[in-house]
């Protein structure tokens, strides 16, 4: 027989059998229904969407950078700007003349000329719009998704970036570089879902961590029983004198 103590080995098997029961039932679409895509969801992806709404809800930088911008009021701009085709020159064309200022070229390459601080007003406000998932708002102000208009402020930002340092205007540089990565991208990226805080979510959090620990330890503990219903056990090794 290879099973030398039944009791522990009947224990160990019971949790195994009692924490396999669990995890088939997480894996299965019990877990409330995706803001983002309207299906049922497991409790992995309840898991994903909780923490990614956390984590959005503590990246809100936009006021923060919406104050800072007021220091480039003011502030006159002269760039080139090369997209990457002639359909987002246009859309990135009416974002800018939508903020003040002045656009012109042909097919994918522009020059702007306006105030830097209305400019980057406006990518903020319409990044804030897309962070709270108002993409309806920003489709009838341009006639394009909420995405769309995100990902060409990011296009448009990124050449500002290249030029402004090309200019030896690296404060300007830095600022627009800033509100790519804090506003720009959060907003793109976190699309979708609907940002929460930590406080809100406290009850969720507690039981998850506690949860994962006493799930960790369960299959442990059930491994622990196998091995001793086996007669497998750990002892210290015998010290070896030289």
């Amino acid at each position: 027989m290879l099973i030398k103590d039944s009791k522990n080995f009947v224990k160990g098997l019971l949790l195994t059998i009692s924490f396999s029961v669990v995890l088939v039932i997480m894996f299965m679409p019990y877990f409330g229904v995706s803001p983002r895509t309207n299906q049922a969801q497991n409790a992995m992806e309840a898991a994903d969407d909780l923490f990614n709404a956390i984590s959005k809800g503590s990246t809100l930088y936009i006021p923060d950078l919406e104050k800072k911008n007021k220091a480039f009021e003011g502030n006159t701009i002269d760039v080139n700007v090369k997209l990457k085709s002639n359909d987002m020159a246009q859309k990135a064309s009416k974002l800018l003349t939508t903020s003040g200022a002045k656009v012109s070229g042909e097919g994918a390459q522009l020059k702007v000329e306006g105030d830097l601080g209305k400019i980057m007003a406006g990518s903020l406000k319409d990044s804030n719009e897309l962070f709270y998932n108002r993409d309806a708002q920003l489709q009838s102000k341009y006639g394009f998704s909420g995405k769309e208009v995100v990902y060409a402020w990011w296009s448009i930002l990124k050449e500002f970036d290249k030029d402004l340092k090309r200019q030896n205007k690296f404060k300007e540089a830095a600022f627009v570089g800033e509100v790519t990565k804090k506003a720009v991208e959060v907003a793109f990226n976190f699309y979708g879902i609907e940002p929460q805080s930590v406080v809100s979510k406290a009850g969720i959090l507690s039981f998850s961590l506690v949860f994962y620990v006493i799930y960790t330890l369960w299959w442990g503990i059930a491994i622990f029983y196998l091995f001793e219903g086996f007669g497998l056990q750990m002892k210290a090794g015998a010290k070896k004198e030289v």
